[in-house]
């Protein structure tokens, strides 16, 4: 029996790329000086695109590939796929959910740490040999400081968990009020900012939810205020970002995601209290093999005439 034929935007994995080498027939956009020509001598060969946070499946390449019948995401978020144009044309989507929710709560809560307690500054006080001429400056502390959280989906429940284990009060925003929780809920995400010390992004990137956070939700956050993005860059105003750090109207950021990555603002490289990430929220060995499984078990599962695992569409 045939193959069916699956392209990879970008790298990703090295074991995904194995395991969809080793069960379909696999071609690697990347490698690829010319798009256009590749979609031209593939079109009507591609039957599914396995893509991720950096590439996933426009307009134009749903459109590009008429036999398309499936998009497989690994990662959880969507917003690189056009949803609109794959359920227009009967394409199924299916993304990786859960299996990367604790890392990314994880290390939600370690840029917190990292960020109040100076991790990254003081790391750098003992390598400069600073150390010997005096001791460090005081940091502040995190248990006990009030959390809001934008975003109570998966991730952002994990990450209220993990703050209630340092006495952390913890509030949130969303598009509706969640049920079976006792975190208090504010339907607007300044009334959010306003009544919490550390605001966390953690919800799914939508046409709503694009610069969320923007100058008056960081005023409203404050001189005092933390501000944690594991969601995506796009979710916070980063010009307002970085004016609002450079003129203390807030106490500092850890970034793990930016809007037009790999770029980051030159501003923030300077200041040390920033934590800057190169977007690992999901990036362990263990994490990391498990969506891939995941893809592949969803591929499996639509190539055998099976129920998708984790369908979106």
């Amino acid at each position: 029996m045939e193959k069916p034929v699956v392209v990879m935007t970008n790298p990703m994995s090295e074991y995904l790329e194995h395991e969809l080498s080793t069960q379909f027939t696999l071609l690697k956009l990347w490698t690829h000086s010319s798009k256009p020509k590749f979609f031209k001598q593939n079109s009507n060969l591609i039957k599914a695109v396995v893509g991720d946070t950096n590439c996933g499946a426009d307009a134009e390449m749903i459109e590009s590939l008429p036999r398309l019948e499936i998009v497989a995401s690994y990662s959880v978020g969507l917003d690189k796929i056009d949803l609109e144009k794959c359920r227009e044309k009967g394409v199924r989507v299916t993304n990786t959910p859960d299996v990367l929710t604790d890392d990314v709560a994880d290390l939600a809560i370690g840029l917190i740490m990292a960020v109040l307690r100076r991790v990254a500054a003081s790391d750098g006080f003992v390598r400069s040999g600073k150390w010997k001429g005096g001791d460090f400056q005081l940091a502040t502390k995190f248990s006990g400081k009030s959390v809001g959280i934008v975003g109570l989906g998966r991730i952002g429940s994990a990450i209220a968990k993990r703050a209630e284990a340092f006495r952390c009060p913890i509030s949130y925003h969303s598009r509706s009020q969640k049920p079976h929780t006792d975190c208090k809920y504010y339907s607007n995400i300044i009334d959010l900012a306003t009544n919490c010390q550390i605001l966390v992004v953690a919800c799914a990137l939508t046409e709503e939810t694009r610069h969320i956070v923007n100058r008056k939700v960081i005023d409203a956050l404050g001189p005092n205020g933390i501000l944690i993005n594991i969601g995506r860059g796009a979710h916070i105003d980063e010009p307002e970002l970085v004016s609002a750090l450079l003129e203390g109207r807030l106490a500092g950021a850890g970034l793990d995601v930016y809007e037009n990555e790999p770029e980051v603002p030159e501003q923030l490289l300077g200041l040390d209290n920033v934590v800057l990430l190169p977007h690992v929220g999901s990036d362990t060995e263990e994490t990391s093999k498990a969506m891939a499984d995941l893809v592949i078990r969803n591929l499996e599962a639509y190539f055998g005439n099976k129920p998708l695992l984790t369908p979106v569409l």
